[in-house]
């Protein structure tokens, strides 16, 4: 079981910086995926950024070296920092979290979101 609580979002202008935090409620080390989905109005939820047990990082073709992925593992929480905002990357930025076992079904948990409001 992880309890994922994202926080950082909020309203910023184009082309500005916002920096979210997502905190496990178990040590990153021991989730097989840990990141960041978000999901426009009317849209569905994709994938921004991700980071692998190991540290190893992925990202969305759209993020374009814009955003990076980072943790603090002594604190459990996972980071996104997001420079040159555009409106297009405004929604609700979602954690997530996939822990797949040696044996048994993969298993998948969802932060309760935050809003990115980016104003042109």
């Amino acid at each position: 079981q992880v309890q994922l609580v994202e926080s950082g979002g909020g309203l910023v202008q184009a082309g500005g910086s916002l920096r979210l935090a997502c905190a496990a409620s178990r040590s990153t080390l021991e989730i097989t995926f840990i990141g960041w989905y978000r999901q426009a109005p009317g849209k569905e939820r994709e994938m921004v950024a991700r980071i692998d047990s190991g540290g190893g990082r992925a990202y969305a073709e759209f993020v374009g070296g814009r955003f990076a992925i980072s943790r603090d593992i002594a604190k459990n929480t996972v980071y996104l920092q997001m420079n040159n905002l555009e409106p297009t990357d405004a929604g609700v930025y979602y954690c997530h979290a996939t822990i797949i076992p040696d044996w048994g079904p993969q298993l998948d948990y969802w932060g309760q979101g935050t809003e990115v409001t980016v104003s042109s």
